[in-house]
């Protein structure tokens, strides 16, 4: 399809552009006589600041002299090069350049008897304040949360990234809305070769709408279903601009609060802020209890299940006695009933979540009350039952980035254990081993020893020293495989 090239003529200009936004309640045209030459300012309302423009240019365009008379090709020369408007220094030519500027909240000046148009950076964009994340809580550290405005994300990068390296490379999306999206990385830290490919891999991705970063994720990790995607999301700018400095890529897109950090380890699940604030020993221990919670929510339920179907003879006598008891009142066996809460309390966790926020808390408390106490009185369910599922779906929560894994890992690992006993259980352990050891993103294991891969059980794995020896080396997500090349 050919581009259609900006006329010389402003009436030509003018009338392809109401053709495409004229019956459009947010275009504005505004035409104007600027050093005796008939021109237009073209921008769209509430994209544009109507006031910052008029500053610029259309008071001064009534104060000019009646005497002062340029053509159209004089006026572009001395507005772009001899005057102290403050015009961007690249013009556009064509239509599909326009239509970017006036898309991107600026505003464009066309002028009878010139082919090119005049772009002021006038953008009066409303967006949502900059706030603390609601979805990541720290207790030290920075307050910044990353809002919907692309160009706003990319300055809270910029502000902690104060170093010539960090590069920001902006582009379209080929989607029907032309979404705008950002690469981000360091350029002496990120491997030149992955930063290639995924620029190359996001320039030929075609999503028919792009809300989010993890849009990109199906083309950037394609091939076969996984359990575990090796990506990591953030909406802190402080944790972005950490992942940076580690050599990862970051990749923002407009409308959206959530930047996608590329490649991610299955350790960093287990992170936060918090930990580099606080004591090394108390890091450790909350590191520790991390991963008991994340294990204890994926198997617990079925090793019940298992253990009380199977293996009675493995639990006291007086705990047996009970569950024995309980299960006697319930018209269901207890591989049905752990099923069904289970799904029971996604179902309130997902009418919680998307509730009204003045509502969705109260919902899903009162939900879980009343369905948890007239369950047990109608003696559908069992006491030890709900218990064991209620203690699950609480420490899922301790690492949020792994929900949706650990969700069906405990409801496939139920199924597993209550359809085979054992063997299903161990089943289900070696699924989870093999799901986990098969991912990776960008050639680094999804298993790969997070950072200071020397010792990292002791330096900065499941413990971590004192941030001060931490400091004495830097650590690179790509020194792992860098070096296992230069041993082959």
């Amino acid at each position: 399809m050919d581009v259609q090239q900006l006329s010389q003529s402003l009436a030509e200009n003018l009338s392809a552009l109401d053709a495409r936004f004229g019956k459009s309640a947010d275009y504005y045209a505004k035409k104007i006589v600027l050093y005796g030459c008939p021109g237009c300012i073209v921008l769209f309302d509430g994209m544009a600041s109507l006031d910052s423009l008029w500053e610029l240019l259309l008071d001064a365009a009534g104060r000019q002299s009646a005497s002062v008379r340029l053509t159209g090709a004089q006026a572009y020369a001395h507005i772009l090069h001899g005057s102290a408007f403050p015009a961007e220094s690249t013009p556009v030519q064509d239509m599909p350049q326009l239509v970017a500027r006036l898309t991107a909240g600026m505003a464009v000046l066309l002028l009878e008897g010139c082919s090119s148009g005049i772009v002021f950076s006038v953008q009066g964009l409303k967006f949502r304040s900059v706030e603390e994340p609601s979805g990541e809580g720290n207790l030290r550290g920075s307050r910044e949360g990353f809002t919907d405005l692309l160009r706003v994300n990319l300055s809270l990068l910029r502000r902690l990234v104060r170093t010539d390296t960090l590069m920001q490379e902006a582009a379209q999306a080929h989607t029907c809305c032309n979404t705008e999206y950002a690469l981000c990385y360091c350029k002496d830290r990120a491997d030149p070769a992955m930063v290639r490919r995924v620029r190359a891999i996001l320039q030929s991705a075609r999503p028919e709408l792009l809300l989010d970063s993890s849009y990109f994720v199906p083309w950037l990790l394609p091939g076969k279903a996984r359990l575990f995607t090796p990506v990591h999301y953030t909406e802190r700018p402080a944790v972005a601009a950490a992942k940076l400095c580690e050599g990862k890529l970051v990749i923002l897109v407009n409308g959206s609060p959530s930047a996608l950090v590329l490649p991610a380890l299955f350790s960093e699940q287990f992170e936060c802020l918090d930990d580099y604030a606080s004591t090394a020993a108390f890091s450790s221990f909350l590191r520790v209890l991390k991963y008991f919670s994340f294990y204890l929510t994926v198997f617990l339920p079925g090793v019940f299940v298992c253990v009380a179907v199977h293996l009675p003879e493995l639990l006291p006598p007086q705990l047996l006695y009970k569950i024995e008891a309980a299960e006697k009142a319930t018209p269901l066996p207890l591989f049905a009933e752990m099923l069904l809460v289970i799904l029971i309390l996604e179902i309130i966790r997902e009418a919680g979540l998307r509730m009204p926020q003045s509502l969705g808390h109260s919902v899903s408390l009162v939900s879980a009350l009343i369905i948890g106490d007239a369950a047990i009185a109608t003696g559908l369910m069992s006491t030890p039952v709900i218990f064991v599922a209620s203690i699950t779906a609480i420490a899922v929560f301790v690492t949020p980035g792994l929900y949706e894994p650990a969700t069906l890992l405990r409801i496939g690992t139920v199924l597993l254990a209550g359809l085979a006993g054992p063997v299903g259980l161990a089943a289900a352990f070696f699924g989870f081993l093999l799901s986990i050891v098969s991912t990776e993103a960008l050639g680094v294991s999804y298993l790969a020893p997070h950072p200071f891969p020397q010792q990292p059980l002791s330096e900065d794995g499941v413990l971590r020293r004192n941030y001060r020896q931490l400091s004495r080396h830097g650590f690179n997500i790509w020194q792992k495989r860098e070096r296992g090349r230069k041993q082959s």
